[in-house]
C-alpha cells in the first residue's frame, strides 16, 4: 500500500491515501468544500466553480474537485479570495435564475438556496429581463423547468454513467444550452427519478411530489421497499397518513442514494380505491361485509371442526410477509392446525444452493461483494430489468474498478454494453455455455456467480462444481423476486422444511399439489393469488384470503380480510442476499390489520398459546431457534443491514417444489404492480425481458 500523502487544510493537518481529491480529503477532516456539479461516483465535469479553492504557490485559485492531493500542499478554503469567487458564481447563477423558492419544490432542499443564504451577494448587478422558457413534462413522473437548471450535468452523468441508459442530454451552447430528453420531447428510459434526486436545484421535479408540501411538513420513516428482493431502502414521507414521496437522500441504506420507479413512487398502491378496508363473508354465494369479530369466528370454528375431522387444510404463504408474520404463520399451521401442507411460491433454489454449498464457507455474496469482486458472471436473468440494484452495484464495479463482467442469457440484456463477453444460450442451455469461459473465468482472481430460475435442481450442484474447479474464491447469488422471497424460505414456509432449513418431520404438499387435489377441505391464503391463472381443483374447499385487494384468489374466497401492506407493519425482511433489514411502519390505512394482528387473533379465537404475537419478540425468537439469524439487533434498529449466515450442512429437498420467476420488468411487480398508477401510466411499461 502506497504512503499517505501529508497535506494542510485550512490550518489542519490532512492524510490522504494518493489519487485522493482535496473535496474528499477535505470532508476526512469535517471541511466541506461546496460544489454543485461535484458527485462522487460520477465522472467529474469542473463546470460550476464553486469549489475553487487557494492553494499556496499556486498562481490562481484551483477547483478542489480535480485537483489531487499532493505532499506538503497547503490549501485554504475559505480565503478573502475564495469566499469574492464564490460570490461572484452565485451571482452569476442567479442573473438568470428565477427567484421562486415560495412555489419551488426544492424549497427547504435546494443547495442553490444554501450556498446563496451562505455566500450570495445582498443584491444584483444586473437589470436584463430574464430569459424565460415554459415548464415542459417530460414523463408522467419527471418535468424539467429549464430557468431553474444550473447546468451541473449531474442528471446527465447519473443517466448516463450509473445506470447506462443515456436518456438524457445537452442541446443548444452558451445562454441557451438546455437539458434535452432522448426522445426530443419526452424521455423514454428506467423512469427511475433519479435525475430528479440528483439535481441540486429545483430544475427537475417529481409528477407526483410537484407542489403537494414541504418537507418539513412530512414524517420521514426508513423502510425497506416492497418491491423486488434486492432490499433497498426506501425513505418515506408522510403526511396526514398518505405518502407524499419516496427517496433514500441519507444513503442510509445498502442501497444509498439509488432506487428504481418502484421504490421511488410504486408505493400509489397503498392509497388505491379498491384496497380492501373490511372483511368479508360469503353468504347465499355473494361477498357481503362482515364484522371483524364475526368473520374470525367463522373460520376459527371451520378450522377447527376440519382440523377435528382429520380434513386437509393447505396453507399458501406469501414472499412479501415479514419474517416474524412467516414464522408465526407455519408454528401456526404445523402446532395449531396440525398440518404439514405448508409452502409459498418459490421462484430461486435457495434450498438447492445452501445444499450443493455444504461443507464450505463464506461462499455466498452479500450485496457489497458485487461492487467489489474482481469478475462476475451472471447466468439467465436480466438484471436490469429484474434486479436493477444489484445490476448498478455491477454497473458501478465496471466503472470504479474495471471489473470484468460475463454474460449467459437467452437474449440481449444492458449489461452486454459493457461485459467482456456475453454468450447467448437458449433456455435450459445455459449450464452448456459455462464451459467456454472457464478459462476467462479462472484468470480473474475471485468471482461472483449471481443466477435466476434458469439454474435449479442438479444445475444448481453442477454450477457449484464448475465454480469449484476454477481454483479461484467463488461466491454465489441466487437471484429470487420479491422482498422478502429469501426470508419466507428461511421461516419455513415450505411443506418439508422448517425454520433453518430444518427437516420437517411431515412432508405435506405444494402450492401445485394443493390446488390439484380434490380432497382439500380447506385453503388459507396469506398475501399471494395462487389462483391468478390455476383453478382450484377442490369445489367444496373453505378458502380463507388475507389481501389488500380483491384479486383472483380472492375471487373465489368465502372469508376474507383486509391486510396491512410492508408500508404498514413493523417487522423484518431478508433480502436476495441473505441480509436482514427492518421494516418501520409508516402509515395505517383505516380497517386493514397487519397479518401478524390476524394470525394473533385468530389463535385466540381457536384458544392457540403459540407464543409471543409482537414482532420484537419474535424476532427474539427467530434469533434464538433459526440457523443464521443471531444478527446483532443493534445493527437493525440503526437502520443497517446485517448479514445472516444459514446452515452449513445438507438441506433435505423431498419436495418436488415448482421453482419460476414471476419475470416481472421495472415496471411491473405481480398484484401489487397491477395495483400502482404509475408503474402503469408511464410509456415504457410493462416492457418485456431480454430487449434491452
Amino acid at each position: 500500500m502506497s504512503n499517505p500523502v501529508n497535506l494542510t487544510i485550512n490550518g489542519q493537518p490532512v492524510q490522504a491515501p494518493p489519487g485522493t481529491l482535496v473535496i474528499d480529503a477535505a470532508k476526512t477532516v469535517g471541511i466541506q468544500i461546496p460544489a454543485f456539479c461535484y458527485y462522487q461516483g460520477l465522472s467529474l465535469q469542473a463546470a460550476c466553480r464553486m469549489c475553487l479553492v487557494d492553494v499556496e504557490k499556486a498562481p490562481k485559485l484551483l477547483a478542489a474537485c480535480t485537483l489531487l492531493v499532493g505532499e506538503g500542499m497547503v490549501v485554504n478554503t475559505e480565503s478573502p479570495a475564495v469566499v469574492k469567487a464564490r460570490k461572484d458564481m452565485l451571482e452569476f447563477l442567479l442573473s438568470n435564475h428565477p427567484l421562486d423558492c415560495p412555489v419551488c419544490d426544492k424549497g427547504g432542499e435546494c443547495e442553490l438556496q444554501d450556498m446563496v443564504f451562505r455566500y450570495g451577494a445582498g443584491e444584483s448587478r444586473f437589470t436584463e429581463v430574464k430569459l424565460h422558457v415554459d415548464e415542459k413534462q417530460w414523463s408522467p413522473v419527471v418535468f424539467f423547468d429549464a430557468p431553474r437548471c444550473i447546468l451541473c450535468y449531474r442528471c446527465v452523468r447519473i443517466c448516463d454513467e450509473g445506470l447506462g441508459v443515456k436518456a438524457l442530454g445537452i442541446t443548444n451552447r452558451g445562454a441557451y444550452s438546455e437539458i434535452t430528453p432522448n426522445m426530443g420531447t419526452h424521455l423514454e428510459c428506467d423512469e427511475c427519478g433519479s435525475c430528479i434526486d440528483i439535481c441540486p436545484v429545483g430544475a427537475l421535479t417529481s409528477g407526483i411530489y410537484r407542489y403537494q408540501t414541504r418537507p418539513w411538513e412530512m414524517e420521514h420513516v426508513g423502510t425497506i421497499c416492497t418491491h423486488c428482493g434486492d432490499g433497498c431502502k426506501t425513505t418515506l414521507g408522510v403526511r396526514n397518513s398518505e405518502i407524499i414521496r419516496g427517496n433514500n437522500r441519507d444513503r442510509s441504506g445498502i442501497n444509498g442514494e439509488f432506487l428504481c420507479i418502484k421504490g421511488r413512487y410504486g408505493f400509489d398502491f397503498v392509497n388505491h380505491q379498491e384496497r380492501l378496508q373490511s372483511p368479508l363473508v360469503r353468504v347465499d354465494g355473494k361477498l357481503e361485509e362482515a364484522s371483524w369479530s364475526s368473520a374470525l369466528a367463522l373460520v376459527a370454528a371451520k378450522f377447527s371442526s376440519i382440523e377435528s375431522a382429520g380434513g386437509k387444510i393447505g396453507v399458501v404463504g406469501s414472499s412479501r410477509t415479514t419474517n416474524e408474520e412467516n414464522f408465526y404463520l407455519q408454528k401456526f399451521v404445523r402446532q395449531g392446525l396440525h398440518s404439514p401442507h405448508i409452502d409459498h411460491r418459490r421462484s430461486g433454489d435457495v434450498a438447492g444452493l445452501l445444499d450443493a454449498l455444504s461443507g464450505k464457507t463464506g461462499a455466498l455474496a452479500a450485496t457489497a461483494d458485487l461492487y467489489t469482486a474482481n469478475s462476475l458472471l451472471v447466468i439467465g436473468a436480466d438484471l436490469a430489468q429484474q434486479h436493477p440494484f444489484l445490476a448498478f452495484q455491477i454497473r458501478a464495479n465496471w466503472r470504479h474498478h474495471q471489473s470484468r463482467t460475463y454474460v449467459v442469457a437467452s437474449g440481449p440484456v444492458r449489461e452486454d454494453s459493457f461485459a467482456t463477453r456475453t454468450v447467448q444460450a437458449a433456455p435450459g442451455t445455459e449450464m452448456d455455455a459455462l464451459a467456454g469461459l472457464a478459462d476467462s473465468l479462472r484468470a480473474a482472481g475471485n468471482l461472483v456467480i449471481v443466477f435466476g430460475d434458469a439454474v435449479q435442481g442438479d444445475a444448481v450442484r453442477r454450477l457449484v462444481d464448475f465454480g469449484s474447479g476454477l481454483g479461484i474464491p467463488v461466491k454465489y447469488l441466487c437471484l429470487v423476486d420479491y422482498s422478502n422471497s429469501r426470508g419466507a424460505l428461511d421461516m419455513g414456509l415450505a411443506p418439508d422444511l422448517l425454520p433453518g432449513y430444518r427437516p420437517a418431520p411431515e412432508t405435506g404438499m405444494t402450492v401445485a399439489q394443493m390446488l390439484a387435489d380434490k380432497d382439500l377441505a380447506a385453503l388459507w391464503v396469506v398475501g399471494a393469488n395462487p389462483l391468478e391463472k390455476t383453478a382450484l381443483a377442490s369445489s367444496s374447499a373453505f378458502v380463507v384470503v388475507q389481501d389488500l385487494f380483491l384479486t383472483e384468489t380472492a375471487q373465489r374466497a368465502d372469508v376474507i380480510f383486509p391486510a396491512a401492506s410492508a408500508y404498514e407493519k413493523n417487522g423484518t425482511v431478508t433480502n436476495t442476499c441473505g441480509e436482514v433489514q427492518r421494516l418501520q411502519k409508516g402509515l395505517g390505512v383505516m380497517g386493514a390489520k397487519p397479518d401478524l394482528d390476524i394470525f394473533a387473533l385468530l389463535a385466540r379465537h381457536m384458544r392457540l398459546n403459540l407464543g409471543a404475537t409482537q414482532p420484537d419478540k419474535i424476532f427474539e425468537e427467530i434469533r434464538a431457534s433459526v440457523s443464521g439469524y443471531n444478527v446483532a439487533p443493534m445493527v437493525l434498529a440503526t437502520g443497517g443491514a446485517a448479514l445472516t449466515n444459514p446452515v452449513n450442512g445438507r438441506v433435505p429437498q423431498s419436495a418436488a417444489a415448482a421453482i419460476a420467476s414471476s419475470r416481472d420488468t421495472l415496471f411491473t411487480s405481480g398484484t401489487l404492480g397491477r395495483y400502482s398508477k404509475i408503474l402503469g401510466n408511464v410509456m415504457e411499461a410493462p416492457g418485456g425481458l431480454y430487449q434491452r
